[in-house]
């Protein structure tokens, strides 16, 4: 299992962040309005837990969850992690279906 401390939100890239065999998982992201745009989602090659993907979405969408913001999915890997769970639905923008 992933460390939350180990998460971190470069604001100056705009990206969630996380070490993962000595390489960068990353969430690139837009912040407009109250709301957060995730855009893509980049796991290195050399990560070949499955779970891992899972484990950092789940992570990052807890860390969102904190700020009180809603978020708005455009790359497909994210969407599809919300469809799996439901929990997340409530954090989309009124309007927002997925």
């Amino acid at each position: 299992m992933i460390d939350a401390a180990e998460l971190t939100d470069n604001d100056f890239l705009r990206q969630f962040e996380l070490k993962v065999d000595g390489e960068l998982a990353k969430i690139e992201y837009s912040l407009q309005d109250r709301k957060i745009f995730l855009t893509k989602l980049i796991i290195p090659d050399r990560v070949t837990n499955d779970e891992f993907e899972e484990e950092f979405l789940t992570l990052v969408f807890e860390n969102i969850a904190e700020r009180n913001i809603s978020v708005v999915p455009t790359s497909p890997e994210i969407a599809k992690f919300i469809r799996r769970h439901r929990k997340y639905k409530k954090m989309l923008p009124v309007g927002i279906r997925i």
